[in-house]
């Protein structure tokens, strides 16, 4: 996938970067620039003949989608599970209160040294960008303690790299029926199985391949 500098802007500017530095987000292009075909705030849902093996029985929660590209992350690849001490540490920070674990995920093929922190929309800190009316992505380090010291989000998901697309390359594969959209239901997003949620998002696709 290519890698236009608006992607750049936009991933530097919401990234939670491991081990090297934090970087506080603003709010994106492609989150505020969208149109009325956006699919932004949605699940994106690859076709059973997608042709892409890297995204196959993938499922990707938009974050944006401008003139100028889109992005989401992959949501259905789970990892490894990490403490969210080794976390901090690996990020040059520590705190000895922290408890408790997260699961990884591979969010996408392009950066995958950096992370992201989606998670449900009552947890509010500096950085934090609305995905949707229930949920949010946050890129400062304090969501990591305060899940660690379970004062953070109700629920939230953690992942590194992203998916991404040029000017106009999402809306062709959309034309070409590689994808298929449905709702960003919470529920989906943070609660079910990764080895069914394709499955389930296919079903309820919105639109029809």
């Amino acid at each position: 996938m290519p890698h236009p500098r608006f992607l750049r802007r936009t991933i530097l500017a919401i990234a939670l970067t491991w081990p090297l530095t934090l970087l506080h987000a603003q709010a994106p292009p492609a989150a505020t620039e969208t149109s009325a075909d956006s699919v932004a705030g949605q699940l994106l849902v690859a076709s059973p003949d997608i042709g892409d093996d890297r995204f196959a029985g993938a499922v990707i929660l938009m974050i944006g989608q401008s003139k100028d590209g889109a992005f989401g992350i992959v949501i259905n690849r789970p990892v490894e599970d990490r403490s969210i001490a080794e976390l901090l540490q690996s990020i040059g920070q520590s705190d000895e209160g922290v408890e408790g674990s997260v699961t990884v995920h591979a969010g996408g093929p392009v950066q995958e040294g950096i992370g992201f922190v989606i998670h449900s929309a009552e947890y509010h800190r500096d950085g934090t960008i609305k995905v949707t009316d229930r949920i949010a992505l946050t890129s400062n380090a304090t969501i990591l303690r305060d899940i660690g010291h379970r004062k953070g989000p109700t629920k939230a998901l953690i992942a590194f790299g992203y998916a991404g697309w040029g000017p106009g390359q999402l809306e062709r594969e959309m034309e070409q029926k590689a994808w298929a959209t449905t709702a960003a239901d919470p529920a989906l997003v943070f609660d079910e199985d990764r080895s069914r949620m394709w499955e389930l998002a296919w079903a309820r696709r919105a639109i029809s391949l």
